[in-house]
């Protein structure tokens, strides 16, 4: 109840979180791990990538987070656009800025795999898959909101 919400205020001051993203777009696909709300059950898409660490840039932070969650090298790392995302999860209000890259595999053959296995910071691994862009339903959306939108922008500027 209160006590518990005010007492994780002390621990916690809420703060905004400034994150980079890469999607990694290609013929249509994007990759995209697929994650759960551990409070309500519901599954969700977000791009690989993660915080942007003081001192470094958000292009610099998409290079550090792939190498950290799939041990790739990338090149033409380019910015997308911005969102801003203001959610909850886990139960808990979050606030983001977040950077959205776009940028290639040095290892073409990447392409051809169905799935990445990869890993968060913490060592628990995960797996990214190559999603079509045009099978993205509500059912499991794809975050932080917004993305989907300046995708398709994008995708029809290209």
């Amino acid at each position: 109840g209160l006590l518990q919400a005010t007492g994780l205020h002390l621990m916690t001051t809420p703060r905004i979180r400034a994150l980079a993203l890469c999607l990694f777009h290609h013929d249509g696909t994007i990759l995209v791990p697929e994650a759960l709300d551990p409070v309500t059950g519901k599954p969700f898409l977000r791009p690989i990538g993660g915080g942007i660490e003081f001192g470094e840039t958000s292009a610099q932070a998409v290079l550090r987070e792939v190498d950290e969650e799939l041990g790739l090298s990338i090149t033409d790392v380019r910015l997308l656009g911005t969102l801003e995302n203001i959610f909850t999860y886990a139960g808990t209000p979050g606030h983001e800025i977040v950077q959205v890259y776009d940028a290639k595999f040095v290892d073409a053959s990447v392409y051809e795999l169905l799935h990445l296995d990869a890993q968060e910071s913490d060592g628990a691994a995960f797996v990214a898959k190559w999603l079509a862009l045009d099978s993205i339903t509500g059912e499991t959306p794809l975050v932080p909101a917004g993305l989907y939108e300046l995708l398709k922008k994008v995708v029809l500027l290209d």
